[in-house]
């Protein structure tokens, strides 16, 4: 049965991130961000898969955990949780992303506690929660199918389904890997992008976003990069016998496998990202 969480309204502002994937180094530097803001535990929140590509699955979970701060169920947080045999990520069988979510998924299984699993399993499905007058869900893939993959290029009528079946004015989502804000006419489907994995822009940063209610009902909607030790995070992959591809993105800011991107994001490989803020007004949306 899926579970909601209702956190009521926000008046001040909202950090979003998604994928820790196990990288203790960025989820350390995204929390410090966090609380040097003086933003509590409960606005900061997080689109799922906490442990995945990176090498501290248990020692993540449980920062995340202790943190307080509110996820999302994710696949991997799903699959990990229940034992299952795989991520459940959604890659095409025989891919290179197939192959490979092989052995990080077996890496971050045999190393999860009972405590860290029981956690994940108790994760809720959905979060809800109004700003400025509006109605957010937050969640981890698609609505209703925690796996499905949404990019900037997938059709606008799909995301506005998703947004008519949520009954809401804005998705925060995850799983992808990249972020993107979209205006579907007056409502918004915005992916902060995640912590553990760069945006396969050619540069190690990751990234963040900061919603913040503003004067007139306006919301300030703002990716931050992350910068954190991805060198040392490369380090520790690379010692502990994990897939060599994800270690290299970490420092190369490239991805090991375009097999999932479609050609539109494929095509933007490479290129760094540059990500500016908006407000959104409601029925307008105007640069910050």
């Amino acid at each position: 049965m899926s579970r909601e969480l209702d956190l009521g309204v926000f008046s001040g502002p909202v950090l979003v991130f998604g994928g820790p994937y196990g990288n203790l180094e960025a989820t350390r530097a995204v929390l410090e961000i966090a609380w040097e803001a003086g933003i509590p535990a409960s606005r900061i929140l997080c689109t799922g898969d906490v442990c995945a590509y990176c090498a501290d699955p248990l020692e993540t979970a449980d920062l995340v955990r202790q943190s307080g701060i509110v996820v999302v169920k994710g696949n991997c947080d799903e699959n990990l949780g229940n034992r299952a045999d795989g991520c459940g990520c959604g890659f095409g069988d025989g891919t290179a992303c197939d192959t490979l979510s092989r052995q990080w998924y077996a890496y971050a299984d045999a190393r999860l506690d009972d405590p860290a699993r029981r956690w994940m399993r108790e994760l809720p499905d959905t979060v809800a929660f109004r700003m400025a007058g509006r109605r957010f869900r937050v969640i981890h893939g698609g609505h209703g199918q925690i796996n499905r993959f949404v990019y900037r290029s997938t059709p606008e009528s799909d995301k506005g389904g998703d947004l008519d079946a949520g009954n809401c004015d804005a998705i925060l989502a995850g799983h992808s890997g990249l972020p993107f804000t979209q205006f579907i006419g007056d409502r918004l489907w915005h992916n902060a992008g995640v912590i553990g994995m760069p945006a396969n822009d050619g540069t190690p940063r990751t990234w963040v976003s900061l919603l913040t209610p503003e004067s007139g009902g306006e919301i300030r909607i703002e990716p931050r990069a992350l910068s954190y030790d991805h060198e040392a995070a490369a380090r520790k992959m690379r010692a502990r016998g994990l897939p060599a591809g994800y270690a290299d993105a970490l420092e190369t800011g490239l991805w090991p496998s375009l097999d999932n991107l479609p050609d539109v994001e494929r095509s933007e490989t490479g290129k760094a990202l540059a990500l500016e803020p908006l407000r959104w007004a409601g029925k307008a949306v105007v640069s910050a």
